[in-house]
């Protein structure tokens, strides 16, 4: 009888040992190296990215924002070329950068690592679809250099619309 309480209770102590400890806290620095190593434009930094990305849970305790809107109001396939998981590692960089108030210190590189990664999609390319390509490519950086720090609303944009519209009414008139 002792026996096979001490054997219970070794198996008991094992199972605890085997199960997962709960996840540390990740500090500051640990989620800004890890962002910075995501978000770099590198082949490398792409790879490690799309792998911490097919396995989100392995990086639980970084708590970071893996949502994404691909490439918000712009196609994310123009023409057929898929800017889909670049649009993905770029919102990635946008919005875990936002959240720990590091966006504007770190906008250009990310910027930066979208450019390559949709450059990447387009040396699949040959001939005219490669220069068709990188032409998008050019656009797409463009844009978000120029416009992704902007936080616009929807009506913000309706309003738009309709000063445009009006605006084209009176020249009309």
């Amino acid at each position: 009888m002792v026996k096979r309480a001490l054997t219970a209770a070794a198996l008991s102590f094992a199972a605890l040992l085997a199960s997962p400890l709960p996840a540390h806290a990740v500090t500051l620095e640990q989620k800004l190296a890890a962002l910075s190593t995501f978000t770099q434009p590198t082949a490398s930094s792409a790879a490690s990215w799309r792998s911490a990305w097919q396995d989100q849970a392995a990086w639980a305790a970084y708590a970071f924002d893996w949502s994404t809107d691909l490439c918000s109001s712009s196609p994310d396939q123009p023409l057929g070329f898929d800017f889909r998981m670049p649009c993905r590692r770029h919102d990635f960089g946008y919005r875990n950068y936002k959240a720990v108030n590091q966006f504007s210190g770190n906008k250009s590189h990310v910027d930066d690592g979208f450019y390559f990664d949709i450059r990447q999609v387009c040396a699949g390319y040959s001939g005219v679809s490669k220069s068709t390509c990188d032409g998008l490519a050019w656009t797409y950086y463009q844009a978000v250099k120029q416009f992704g720090a902007l936080n616009v609303t929807q009506d913000q944009i309706e309003r738009v619309q309709k000063d445009a519209q009006q605006a084209a009414k009176n020249a009309q008139e």
